[in-house]
């Protein structure tokens, strides 16, 4: 066995460079930019069914990424997008949530909570790695927690690096009024 002391400091070793890793992992993907064209995408709800981006031509898109079903800070934005998804509906904003779960984790989650719009399911990540929104620590990739608002003619419109999970939907919408006005 190793001595105590070169056990110690092989951990620490080993706690910087995985704190290194979560701190400056990039991926490959070419920088997002507000007024570009959104990347484009086709995934499986959590009712089997395929959605793309395309499906929701002329419409506002809150397309946004969350790390895992189920879990605290996830289930808070998931359900305050469900409590505020009828005003998104009436001002013609649909809602898609994205992680790297299975369609089964999805369609557990969204029954749980009566999530009433789409989960996508990026099982292997190369959605939310195209929206720089993929991220790892050693071999466990998931999604970070970020959303983009994609306008009617597909363009990113703006972005959140930053989300607070409990007013996010509600920053969306009052954010969205400008949007709107600017889309004109």
């Amino acid at each position: 066995m190793f001595p105590k002391q070169l056990r110690k400091s092989f951990t620490l070793n080993l706690v910087f460079c995985l704190i290194t890793v979560m701190i400056f992992n990039k991926t490959n993907a070419e920088e997002i930019k507000i007024g570009q064209d959104a990347p484009r995408f086709s995934l499986l709800d959590q009712a089997g069914l395929v959605r793309s981006l395309d499906d929701f031509a002329g419409m506002w898109v809150v397309l946004y990424f969350y790390p895992k079903d189920d879990t605290p800070g996830c289930t808070k934005e998931a359900c305050a997008f469900r409590d505020d998804y009828k005003v998104m509906i009436e001002e013609n904003i649909q809602v898609l949530g994205v992680s790297i779960d299975d369609q089964a984790s999805h369609a557990d989650f969204a029954k749980k909570y009566n999530l009433p719009f789409p989960l996508l399911a990026d099982s292997g990540g190369k959605i939310a790695r195209s929206y720089e929104s993929l991220t790892s620590l050693g071999p466990l990739k998931f999604a970070k927690r970020h959303t983009f608002i994609i306008g009617p003619r597909g363009k990113i419109r703006k972005i959140y690096r930053k989300v607070d999970v409990e007013n996010h939907s509600k920053q969306i919408l009052a954010d969205m009024q400008a949007l709107k006005t600017s889309e004109l």
